[in-house]
């Protein structure tokens, strides 16, 4: 059995970790709450745009888009797929970037030629290491998420679609269903469909608001879809700052209630160790008195 000393040192070690644990715990929370402020505030933007987007496509149903063109000549095996993958730049979240890389890796095993976008250091740091060629400029940290970010992340997507450098785009991130579990999604950036904007086949007989398009109807999809596409991307990347976040604090609390099971089953122990010293020093005295008892006599 240790020393009293030994396990005393082990449970100040272990309470000490638990202090940077608990600290952890609550910057997470604080972090939390600010990006789901975010989130809250542009939401209903963004909203918006998806309605007159799903407005113009009910009013005018033939219309043709360049950002809405499938491409559907191009064999699966030749279509140029960019992924957007959004990991953290630091861990001990759990099994946050474990599930978001793990995705990647099935997308990358698929058909296509991959260009792979990257943010955040940890799956910037585990392609590298796994010899797997990411775009060396596209260099974007997590941390607070931001809509100019988003914008230039967008255009880096809406440019490679046009230019025909990507047939499709997609992005990899986490949404926080609940407050115990998060789910790692992959959303269609581009091509869009009409589909993902609910358009309905309405009544000839029903009522429909007069609208007017100028200078043009693809005129003006130009200039929503690039606002709707940065749209998305911004709330991708806020859900997956708040599911890490969420991650971190789940992990540091069970850091946490891990290391006070340690120190109770310690302070057993050094009991334990304390009685038996105190046992052996009683013993001890009361050896060392009837041996001068014996002396004397």
């Amino acid at each position: 059995m240790a020393n009293v000393r030994e396990i005393q040192t082990r449970i100040n070690s272990v309470k000490d970790t638990m202090k940077i644990t608990n600290a952890m715990y609550t910057i997470s929370s604080s972090k939390l709450k600010q990006a789901k402020k975010k989130l809250e505030d542009t939401e209903p933007y963004f909203y918006a745009l998806q309605g007159e987007i799903s407005r113009i496509l009910r009013h005018v149903p033939d219309i043709t888009h360049r950002f809405f063109d499938q491409r559907k000549q191009i064999p699966g095996e030749e279509r140029k797929i960019g992924i957007i993958v959004v990991t953290a730049d630091k861990g001990l979240a759990g099994s946050y970037n474990h599930d978001v890389l793990k995705m990647a890796d099935t997308m990358l095993a698929g058909p296509g030629v991959h260009k792979l976008y990257v943010l955040g250091e940890l799956g910037r740091h585990y392609f590298v290491h796994h010899h797997v060629d990411i775009d060396a400029e596209f260099h974007y940290t997590v941390q607070k998420p931001s809509m100019h970010r988003a914008r230039n992340i967008a255009g880096v997507a809406l440019s490679g679609f046009e230019n025909g450098e990507l047939d499709e785009v997609y992005i990899i991130y986490t949404r926080m269903e609940s407050a115990m579990t998060s789910v790692t999604e992959k959303v269609k950036l581009l091509p869009l469909e009409s589909t993902d904007f609910s358009v309905m086949k309405m009544p000839l007989n029903m009522y429909r608001e007069e609208i007017e398009l100028y200078p043009s109807a693809e005129s003006v999809m130009d200039s929503i879809i690039p606002n709707y596409v940065a749209g998305m991307i911004y709330g991708c990347l806020v859900e997956s700052y708040s599911s890490e976040q969420n991650s971190r604090m789940m992990a540091m609390q069970a850091a946490s209630d891990s290391a006070k099971s340690i120190i109770k089953e310690l302070s057993v122990l050094y009991n334990r160790a304390r009685q038996t010293a105190i046992t052996q020093e009683i013993t001890e005295v009361v050896g060392g008195a009837r041996a001068q008892k014996r002396k004397r006599k």
